[in-house]
């Protein structure tokens, strides 16, 4: 395999829907507060990612969502710390992410995930997904979160895959930009949050994945670094 073009993809935030799942999902335990909950959400997660010992995702999502409704001064229903695990199996597929995931496949790219979650999470997941993946690294197959870089070295191990003929492609500046350049890795990031963060990490920043199969193509003729 190691000859062959990889492309790794974040999964959620990327190619799934997270954000719009999860506000939805805190409708009824949130009301017109459910933005800035998930917004502390996303602080508390963060911390505990980065946490001494590894922990499994579902909990994370129930711990770092009791931590942001404390936070803010939200008060949680009996069982309202479970809702993001309840609500996973419903996440929608971003629209753009089928044609532009299909146009890369038959391009002869590779596909892969380096995903921040539990195996059954993502299993729930799979069947939404527009095109098949050839590798995928979970956070609980390395014990580890992103940004640090235990799914990017598994996934070289795996693959025999090195920054040649790799191509990192996620939404997360914190989780995947961040770690790809450490990596030393060639990037495009998919800024669907608009985070005003500085793109020069990445080679490409696009704000969807309509136009991201062009991208690719130049990045690909990008020498790396």
């Amino acid at each position: 395999m190691a000859d062959d073009r990889w492309l790794t993809f974040d999964c959620y935030g990327t190619i799934a829907n997270w954000n719009t799942c999860m506000l939805a999902a805190l409708e009824p335990v949130a009301g017109a507060e459910r933005a800035r909950l998930l917004a502390a959400y996303h602080r508390a997660e963060l911390a505990l990612e980065a946490g001494p010992d590894w922990i499994p995702y579902r909990e994370i999502l129930a711990a770092g969502l009791r931590q942001a409704a404390r936070r803010e001064g939200i008060r949680l229903g009996r069982g309202d710390a479970d809702v993001f695990v309840r609500a996973w199996p419903q996440m929608p597929v971003f629209a753009d992410a089928g044609p532009a995931l299909s146009a890369l496949s038959a391009a002869g790219w590779r596909l892969a995930i380096l995903t921040n979650c539990d195996d059954d999470l993502f299993a729930s997941t799979r069947p939404r997904l527009p095109v098949p993946f050839d590798v995928v690294v979970t956070a609980e197959q390395v014990r580890s979160y992103k940004p640090e870089l235990a799914h990017f070295r598994r996934f070289a191990e795996q693959t025999g895959a090195n920054p040649a003929n790799w191509i990192h492609v996620a939404n997360s500046w914190v989780h995947d930009m961040l770690p790809a350049a450490r990596m030393g890795l060639r990037s495009v990031w998919v800024d669907r949050d608009l985070t005003g963060h500085p793109a020069k990490l990445a080679e490409r920043r696009i704000t969807a994945m309509r136009r991201l199969p062009e991208t690719v193509t130049d990045v690909s003729a990008v020498p790396p670094w």
